[in-house]
């Protein structure tokens, strides 16, 4: 971990602020306020399935812990060592009576009222507070964990806001980008083990996207049985094409966990397999089976090629008969060597040095504007 000041005071964030408009408080030696805008359908941490809440969270204790004032913008029951501010009691996807977007919207509403309160608003919500950077009175910087489509775009590309990428094979040739920062996780809720077990382990929404029922052919193939993880996203898929091979023992379903039994079948596990039929933007479930010493066999897709090291922490395929093949030689594979790559490369505490680099960057370089 580099080190970092104690205290990170905006005097190291923003020395220049004066110089590009952007108001007089950076100039202060204050602690440095940064405003996380979190997601709000899930709560931070997520009991189970919250990939953006899970990533959000992290950074906020790795932030507060180097010293950073953060407010975290989230649900209310969220659980944080930041300041937690917002206006949703709950989850939207976990409560059917609250309307999603009407609960967004009333979000950010709040989170941007106050943002002349902070040195830097840093969103995690997607498209919906670039619609109203304008009216945010702090720079603005996005972390963009992926593009739900094309009809979003035109939000990204006339906001004042600065960009992150979570990988390089998921930028926009459309955007500029100050840097790409690979997701971190809690290497502590993630033991290693050093066996594992003779089963496969398919982790992640139940969508075709995610080839579920790719997971199942490939078990098939490999004669491993396979458990499989996750929320139902498509609820006809999983009728269709997952559910009827379901028997208990062969393929078995056990839901969306949370953190002590994903390490433990994540661990407990021969392979994960990641047959996707998208481009995956990061792939958290794919680094935490290799925190856990579980080695990867993914299909040659996104981020795919940055995060899992072919040969060393799993292996690239393109068809279900070669992610069989590799099944039969994930035994040569060093469970320690997947371990070593995510501490060194996917950590939590990795993650918040590179943030807190590129919030002075922000500041140094103007790369970010605000509606002030």
């Amino acid at each position: 971990m580099s080190s970092v000041p104690p205290t990170y005071t905006a005097m190291t964030l923003g020395r220049h602020v004066r110089r590009l408009g952007w108001g007089h408080a950076c100039l202060d030696a204050h602690p440095v306020k940064i405003a996380l805008l979190g997601p709000v359908a899930w709560r931070t941490p997520p009991r189970h399935y919250g990939p953006w809440e899970q990533v959000t969270g992290l950074l906020a204790e790795g932030l507060t812990a180097r010293g950073v004032d953060v407010t975290l913008f989230a649900t209310l029951d969220s659980v944080t060592p930041a300041t937690l501010d917002g206006v949703l009691p709950r989850g939207y996807a976990e409560d059917p009576s609250l309307d999603g977007r009407v609960w967004e919207a009333m979000h950010v509403a709040h989170a941007l009222s106050r943002s002349g309160e902070f040195d830097l608003v840093h969103n995690h919500l997607d498209w919906l507070p670039l619609a109203f950077a304008e009216h945010c009175d702090a720079p603005m910087l996005t972390t963009i964990h992926g593009f739900s489509g094309s009809a979003i775009m035109p939000a990204y590309a006339r906001a004042q806001s600065a960009y992150v990428s979570i990988s390089d094979s998921d930028r926009s040739p459309d955007l500029d980008y100050l840097a790409t920062v690979y997701h971190g996780v809690d290497l502590g809720q993630l033991p290693f083990d050093p066996d594992g077990g003779e089963g496969l382990i398919a982790f992640g929404r139940i969508h075709p996207d995610k080839g579920t029922h790719t997971a199942i052919e490939i078990a098939r193939l490999a004669d491993r049985p396979l458990t499989i993880c996750g929320i139902v996203q498509d609820e006809r898929y999983f009728a269709e094409q997952v559910e009827p091979h379901i028997d208990g023992t062969r393929v078995r379903y056990v839901g969306s966990v949370g953190p002590v039994l994903r390490g433990q079948l994540l661990g407990g596990s021969a392979a994960l397999l990641h047959p996707i039929y998208f481009d995956e933007p990061f792939g958290l479930s794919v680094v935490e089976s290799m925190a856990c010493g579980t080695p990867v066999i993914a299909f040659r897709r996104g981020s795919m090629p940055e995060v899992v090291a072919d040969g060393t922490t799993g292996y690239l395929v393109d068809t279900a008969a070669e992610a069989a093949s590799a099944v039969a030689q994930i035994g040569s594979l060093d469970r320690a060597q997947c371990r070593k790559r995510v501490r060194e490369r996917f950590s939590a505490e990795r993650m918040a040095d590179d943030y807190l680099r590129l919030y002075q960057e922000v500041s140094l370089t103007g790369s970010a504007t605000s509606g002030c």
